[in-house]
């Protein structure tokens, strides 16, 4: 059965509450979906989220790249031939990762609608249910304490503190937040690169002295400065899990060669689809560092993805699967939806997504 056509799908869509971090601030889910086309009209979903200050991958170059390279690459291929489908999207293009997850990730939905099976049981798995923790956007001491037990009563027991807009008052949001939850929630911290080294140091250090039992502290200085990570990672006993300094195997290594992190937070957008992030976490796996599955700002699409890796994988902490829970509606019929905090994916072929919803989505075959 032949591939016959690939399909983009422009989309954006509003979140319920603004989306802040160290390094940005959003309202809306703007984002690529990509559509693979089976002979018989049977479609695969992937995605291609814009995230300029991450991957600095935009809707515009992704589209092109699946446009220009990518689908010329597989029309008229072998649909049923999964894994060599995936190797030509990988040797098709240099970089462009975002773009080439969405067509990983569609190629793996379909490939699973072809076969009636959900794709966590294409991926070895059999779970429906997936934990997720919860973001609390970056904020004051006040607002980030009120956001915790509003997300506590909605049923979340971990919850990830956006920090590092503000080394000097993290310690007393850290503060804060513990004392609105109490002791039963976890809490996880990502600076998203916001620290120096020394703040870094200094922050975690108060945290501790403080007992403040935090899980981890994710991604506490800039991306490039491996150094400064592994600097800290000497000097604070927290586990310290590298985000955005790990985006495909060649990254990860390094970062285990200089032991620069305990953990890793594998992305699809970042490392390019489900194929390769299953390669980075067997190999974090297997030089016991600890493991989550992160989602960028992404739509049940991409969430449905990541949660189908970790159900069929597995990580050695809760995954962060909370991206689509922004949304103040879902863009696409279908899909994952959250039960407190847990993703529940659908127990129907592939991904369930059945289309897209028609408002602010721009088609193109």
């Amino acid at each position: 059965m032949t591939i016959a056509a690939v399909r983009t799908h422009r989309l954006s869509a509003p979140l319920h509450t603004p989306f802040v971090t160290a390094l940005r601030r959003t309202t809306t889910v703007d984002t690529l979906v990509v559509e693979v086309v089976d002979a018989d009209g049977r479609s695969g979903f992937g995605e291609a989220p814009q995230v300029w200050q991450v991957t600095g991958a935009s809707i515009a170059g992704a589209e092109a790249c699946v446009r220009d390279l990518l689908a010329p690459a597989l029309t008229g291929r072998d649909a049923d031939d999964l894994q060599a489908r995936c190797a030509e999207v990988r040797r098709t293009v240099v970089g462009n990762e975002s773009a080439k997850a969405a067509v990983d990730v569609a190629l793996h939905d379909l490939a699973a609608r072809r076969l009636g099976v959900p794709l966590v049981r294409l991926l070895g798995g059999t779970a429906l249910r997936v934990p997720t923790d919860v973001t609390l956007a970056a904020g004051d001491a006040v607002d980030l304490a009120a956001a915790a037990k509003q997300r506590r009563h909605e049923g979340f027991t971990v919850l990830k503190l956006k920090v590092g807009t503000d080394a000097r008052g993290d310690l007393d949001r850290v503060r804060a937040v513990r004392a609105a939850v109490g002791p039963d929630v976890r809490i996880r911290l990502d600076a998203n690169q916001g620290w120096t080294p020394r703040e870094a140091v200094r922050v975690i250090r108060g945290i501790e002295d403080a007992g403040l039992d935090v899980e981890l502290v994710e991604q506490p200085v800039h991306r490039r400065d491996l150094d400064g990570l592994a600097w800290v990672s000497d000097r604070v006993d927290l586990p310290i899990l590298a985000d955005e300094s790990v985006f495909d195997v060649r990254e990860l290594v390094e970062v285990i060669r200089r032991r620069a992190a305990d953990m890793v937070n594998v992305k699809l957008a970042k490392c390019g689809g489900l194929h390769p992030a299953r390669t980075l976490l067997d190999l974090a796996a297997a030089h016991g560092m600890g493991t989550i599955v992160g989602s960028m700002m992404e739509s049940p699409v991409g969430v449905g993805a990541a949660a189908s890796l970790v159900a069929a994988y597995g990580t050695s902490a809760v995954s962060d699967l909370d991206a689509a829970w922004w949304l103040a509606w879902s863009p696409v019929h279908g899909g994952i939806r959250y039960d407190g905090a847990s993703v529940l994916l659908p127990d129907a072929p592939g991904l369930g997504i059945s289309h897209m919803s028609e408002a602010k989505v721009q088609s193109r075959g």
